[in-house]
């Protein structure tokens, strides 16, 4: 039986026709036009899915959607990354283009969904996923089933405080932020490896960090050390809350591989009952960029 798997995200979609086991036979990926928001995503969608749909003949769709849905009335609850979003029936309207039966999702709980089934956190239960990119998002998988909270609330990890003044883990843990805490290191240090890699170049300045790191670029540790900590210290909350056998690391942030990965793992039990010995096994994302349309096929 084929289907068809969406991503909404912030900084990309995905359309993918598959099969019911997360298989994709066909993909379509285009960039976000935030300046045209919501309605313009909408446009090129229905265009893509036009073209899915003739090739493929596929028997329903599966969305995950990068904020927080209503599950039950199908509808966005809110985007905090691109404006035209809020309280659209997302559902009823991909059903009124396609005549297709619909399931809506969080893109975090997709990709949870895929990462438990397909990828790292298969074998564990329950298995936790975070998504470090244009936000910070998590997931839980319980018995291969994804955990809802009372709506519209999902497991907003991203949101967790760090401190009693405000700051939280999507300030000072998504892509955006370590970009931004780079972009002040380098500032301040001009003549550091890190600050040679990045250049002239504007955005994206994470993806410099893992080769900052093996040229053992001081500037690039510290930055490291401190996210690490952060979201040791967050997923800490995790794991006394809801006691995960595994945590996934997803998005653009997990870029940077082993070196944060290890890191989280060596610093959490410093923040865990000594009961919780080491915590959860700590993973990198082994479905990558495709967890979300994965996961949109396995709804």
């Amino acid at each position: 039986m084929t289907r068809i798997g969406i991503e909404i995200g912030g900084t990309k979609q995905q359309l993918v026709a598959g099969d019911a086991e997360g298989n994709i036979i066909d993909r379509c990926r285009f960039s976000v036009d935030a300046e045209g928001g919501g309605p313009v995503i909408r446009e090129r969608i229905a265009e893509e899915l036009t073209a899915l749909i003739a090739a493929h003949k596929p028997e329903r769709i599966g969305v995950g959607f990068g904020g927080p849905v209503d599950i039950a009335k199908g509808t966005v609850a809110v985007s905090h990354q691109v404006e035209g979003w809020s309280g659209f029936p997302l559902r009823e309207w991909l059903h009124e283009i396609t005549g297709l039966p619909v399931v809506i999702e969080n893109d975090a709980n997709t990709a949870a969904l895929a990462e438990a089934m397909r990828g790292a956190g298969r074998g564990f239960n329950p298995a936790f996923y975070i998504n470090m990119g244009s936000g910070v998002g998590g997931g839980l998988v319980i018995d291969g089933k994804i955990y809802h909270g009372a709506a519209p609330g999902e497991v907003e990890v991203g949101h967790l405080r760090l401190d009693p003044e405000g700051a939280t883990v999507e300030d000072r843990c998504s892509g955006w932020a370590v970009d931004r805490a780079i972009c002040e290191a380098i500032r301040a240090n001009p003549d550091c490896p890190l600050a040679q890699l990045v250049g002239n170049e504007t955005g994206g300045e994470a993806k410099y960090l893992t080769t900052a790191l093996a040229q053992n670029d001081s500037i690039a540790e510290s930055i490291l050390a401190n996210v690490t900590r952060d979201l040791a210290f967050a997923l800490s909350h995790v794991t006394h809350l809801f006691h995960p056998q595994s945590i996934t690391l997803g998005g653009g942030l997990a870029g940077v591989g082993e070196p944060l990965r290890a890191g989280i793992a060596e610093t959490l039990p410093d923040f865990l009952m000594e009961i919780y010995g080491t915590g959860p096994h700590i993973k990198l994302t082994e479905l990558g960029e495709d967890a979300v349309p994965v996961g949109a096929l396995l709804l």
